[in-house]
């Protein structure tokens, strides 16, 4: 048995965001399941999506502070901005 659904996130601004909550909500079909495997892919050419635990909530932030410095907005060498100058990073735990 499988299930392939298409979803659609809450837009965000750009940071770190817990999405796990919106996935199951709109995957109730998935209470059906024992095992299995979920493979998540996001349509937007400047997100991510990271899977951590979830355990210290400065997790979050460390990943924040870390990015914010190494890819800084606005950067005149950028080419992609079709999306706009922000980017935009999912998480989820």
């Amino acid at each position: 048995m499988w299930t392939q659904k298409e979803l659609r996130l809450t837009a965000r601004a750009r940071g770190f965001h817990l999405i796990t909550d919106e996935i199951l909500r709109q995957l109730p079909e998935l209470s059906k399941y024992k095992i299995g495997l979920l493979n998540i892919l996001i349509k937007h050419t400047s997100a991510s999506l990271t899977i951590n635990e979830n355990a210290d909530p400065t997790v979050r932030k460390d990943f924040e502070s870390f990015f914010n410095r190494a890819v800084p907005e606005d950067e005149h060498y950028y080419l992609h901005n079709d999306e706009g100058s922000d980017v935009r990073v999912i998480y989820i735990a």
